[in-house]
C-alpha cells in the first residue's frame, strides 16, 4: 500500500481481508483509508465445510468491492481449488525463498538448516497447491553463517517490499500473461 503513494503506481487496493481481528495489515490499511474486513473462520466443526464457507464469505467481500486481483500477504492458509478456479491468472502471493526450494511456513527456518548461501523471495501465481503456481519473479539475498531466522527473514522482507508491488503494478499494466 505504500508503494501506491507514488506516481508510478499502477495498482490499487481496494480492500485488505483477514480472517483475524487486531493483525497489523488491517490497522495499516484503515491508516491508509483502505477498507479493512474481518472475515473470521466460521466455528463448525467440519473443517472442510468450515474453509468453504469461510471462502465464499471472502469471494463476497471481494464481489462487492470490485476487486479484479487478489494480492495474497502474510495469508497463511492453504486455499481450495474451489477459490482458486475462478482467479486463476487474477491470484498472487509472495513466499519467504527461492521457490520451489523451502515452500510452506517455515521457509527461514529451512533455508539455515539447510546451510544456504543465499535465499530470497519469490512471487508467483497461486494454485491449489503449497507455493507451487508458476513463478513471476524472484530476488536473491545473501544468508551469512551468522544470519538467524529474524536476521534472514529482515533481509527478504526488504527485497520482498520491492519486488512485489513491481509485479502487481506489471500484472496491472497487463505485461504479465496468465497461466
Amino acid at each position: 500500500m505504500r508503494h501506491q503513494e507514488h506516481a508510478e503506481c499502477r495498482h490499487t487496493t481496494n480492500v485488505v481481508i483477514s480472517d483475524r481481528l487486531g493483525v497489523a495489515g488491517l490497522l495499516k490499511a484503515q491508516n491508509m483509508d483502505v477498507t479493512a474486513v474481518v472475515v473470521p473462520l466460521p466455528e463448525i466443526g467440519d473443517d472442510v465445510q468450515r474453509r468453504l464457507i469461510h471462502e465464499e464469505e471472502v469471494n463476497q467481500v471481494l464481489a462487492d468491492h470490485g476487486v479484479e486481483v487478489v494480492i495474497l500477504s502474510g495469508y497463511m492458509r492453504l486455499l481450495t481449488p474451489t477459490f482458486v478456479k475462478p482467479w486463476i491468472g487474477r491470484l498472487l502471493n509472495i513466499h519467504p525463498s527461492l521457490l520451489p526450494k523451502y515452500p510452506g511456513a517455515h521457509a527461514h527456518r529451512d533455508v539455515i538448516a539447510a546451510r544456504e548461501t543465499s535465499s530470497g523471495c519469490t512471487v508467483h501465481f497461486v494454485d491449489s497447491g503449497m507455493d507451487s503456481g508458476p513463478i513471476l519473479a524472484q530476488e536473491i539475498v545473501e544468508v551469512l553463517t551468522s544470519d538467524s531466522i529474524d536476521s534472514l527473514a529482515e533481509k527478504v522482507k526488504a527485497k520482498e517490499h520491492l519486488l512485489y508491488p513491481s509485479v502487481i503494478d506489471r500484472l496491472a499494466a497487463g505485461e504479465i500473461e496468465s497461466p
